[in-house]
């Protein structure tokens, strides 16, 4: 065996063999001050970590905290390292990865929501068809005109991503996403 091919003992090593990239839901509860969500930005951009949804909002307005729901993806190994390298940032207060969490409880994945805005254009038979389905995916029109429906939907990304396909041919014009908001069953907080 060549000697640059030999295993170092790293877990960097063999990582990539053994251990298989997946999407964590990770919930930070931080102080609400200018900075801050840069600082956790920065943290994942400095490294090459890839955020796929980010939700930030006060949560608790007495003690001026915020909650940061961050969807990524990586190893088991790679998520371990970003939990601890977020506690390490000084007005972080707790980080939990839900999607960990939730498996401990015995669930395959946290309670997660997102909401989307979706602008359609249509006339016609498109405009029937469009009010129909979304009607069946339970979305709400909050703004219409002859020309055009605004609707509002709530649910699990997937509901979100079918809503939005079956929508391209009836004249999709704009997409609207706010990222996913999640949190663990049971009567246990953060």
């Amino acid at each position: 065996m060549n000697a640059h091919l030999q295993p170092t003992g790293s877990a960097y090593f063999i990582a990539p063999e053994t251990q298989v990239s997946e999407s964590h839901t990770l919930s930070v509860l931080v102080d609400n001050e200018p900075g801050v969500l840069a600082r956790v930005i920065g943290l994942f951009s400095g490294r090459g970590y890839n955020i796929e949804s980010l939700t930030v909002s006060e949560t608790e307005h007495q003690a001026h905290l915020s909650r940061i729901t961050i969807v990524t993806r990586g190893t088991p190994h790679v998520l371990e390292q970003i939990k601890a390298q977020l506690e390490r940032i000084v007005p972080v207060h707790r980080v939990v990865d839900l999607t960990v969490r939730a498996r401990d409880l015995g669930h395959e994945r946290p309670l997660e929501r997102e909401l989307a805005l979706v602008k359609v254009s249509g006339t016609g038979d498109h405009r029937v068809e469009a009010l129909r389905l979304a009607d069946a995916f339970r979305a709400s029109v909050i703004d219409a005109n002859t020309e055009h429906f605004v609707f509002e939907i709530t649910g699990k990304v997937s509901k979100i991503d079918q809503f939005i396909a079956i929508m391209k041919p009836l004249g999709l014009i704009e997409v609207c996403r706010t990222g996913i908001a999640a949190m663990n069953r049971g009567p246990q907080g953060m």
